[in-house]
């Protein structure tokens, strides 16, 4: 019976988790918006325990703000923010890739392949949720192959933090195709086993995913880009 409660207290968290995110990804929920832990345990019929704990992870992510006697509010995704975080993960990624050049079996490689195609087939189907996460597999596999315990921790440590801006930058029109476009050239450059090759376009990914985003903060906020459009633009990485 305890098991059971404890399997049913973690299957509403995630759904409260999921039910959260998709309404900040879609815009249901603004920049600053409350999110009334009242209305929640209505809905789903259970206690404010459950809640909390999925307002810490959705806090962890970036998702939410909790501020003291207010309670959770939805946080805003800056500019700034989004720089930073690009920046540091292209360089981290960068080094991973570059090492993984040197250490990928032809049996990785293939395996790097076939992830692609099933990205490929999610793009086609705009199914964002499982791209993500057939996404992650993708870079988890050539960061491990990198051979450096402390990068992956690393980047698993800022990613998980940055899981909003990540998925948002993928759910944007276009993206998921981008990113499937600039996962085969990565093989070839692997392929090659060529270092080089693997950061410089592992870095030019970030790069891309991070000013795309941009972009689409500058027009929620009823602002124009100084930039072309990156999907107006030859992406010649």
């Amino acid at each position: 019976m305890k098991k059971r409660l404890i399997e049913r207290h973690q299957t509403l968290r995630e759904k409260i988790l999921e039910t959260i995110r998709d309404a900040i990804l879609r815009g249901v929920l603004k920049p600053g918006e409350k999110v009334a832990e009242p209305e929640l345990a209505k809905r789903f019929g259970i206690s404010r325990t459950p809640i909390r704990e999925a307002f810490r992870q959705l806090e962890s992510e970036g998702y939410l703000t909790v501020i003291p006697r207010r309670g959770a509010v939805v946080t805003a995704l800056s500019e700034r923010d989004v720089k930073e975080f690009y920046a540091i993960k292209a360089i981290l990624e960068g080094y991973a890739a570059r090492m993984a050049a040197k250490n990928l079996s032809a049996r990785d490689i293939e395996r790097l392949e076939s992830i692609n195609d099933k990205l490929q087939q999610l793009a086609d189907e705009g199914d964002v949720k499982t791209f993500y996460r057939v996404h992650n597999e993708f870079h988890q596999l050539f960061i491990r192959a990198a051979g450096n315990e402390k990068l992956a921790d690393l980047i698993n440590q800022m990613v998980i933090k940055f899981n909003r801006p990540r998925l948002a930058s993928l759910s944007l029109p276009g993206r998921m195709q981008i990113s499937v476009d600039e996962h085969r050239k990565i093989i070839e450059a692997f392929k090659r086993r060529n270092p080089d090759e693997a950061d410089n376009l592992v870095r030019k990914t970030a790069s891309i995913g991070g000013q795309l985003l941009i972009q689409s903060i500058a027009r929620e906020e009823g602002r124009e880009s100084t930039e072309k459009s990156v999907l107006d633009q030859m992406v010649d990485i």
